[in-house]
């Protein structure tokens, strides 16, 4: 499957358990919402992805991908520890100059 850059580096990162957090993939002004919070600016998402892999050790690998207007939509298994694992979820992307400027992760 053919992600583009920006998205195929944060699924490097996220394919690992003890993966470093992908923050050259996203925007300095990016935006993650996730479990019901939200996560503004660089700082804020590197905490959330290093509290998320630590709490989890999850791991994310991409199974599917389509194109909705500007929302790249990548649906991936992901498994790790914590209840119903594995689970697939949606990852919608958007990218914008070579960098995510906003993920929404879901069921």
């Amino acid at each position: 499957m053919k992600l583009p850059s920006p998205i195929k580096t944060y699924f490097d990162a996220d394919g690992k358990a003890d993966g470093a957090a992908p923050m050259s993939a996203f925007a300095m002004d990016a935006v993650v919402e996730d479990e019901g919070k939200t996560y503004r600016g660089s700082d804020a998402i590197e905490t959330w992805w290093r509290a998320a892999k630590a709490k989890t050790e999850h791991t994310a690998e991409p199974f599917a991908i389509a194109q909705k207007g500007d929302v790249t939509e990548v649906q991936a298994k992901v498994a790790g520890n914590f209840p119903g694992s594995p689970a697939n979820l949606t990852f919608a992307f958007r990218v914008a100059d070579g960098a995510i400027t906003r993920l929404r992760i879901g069921a």
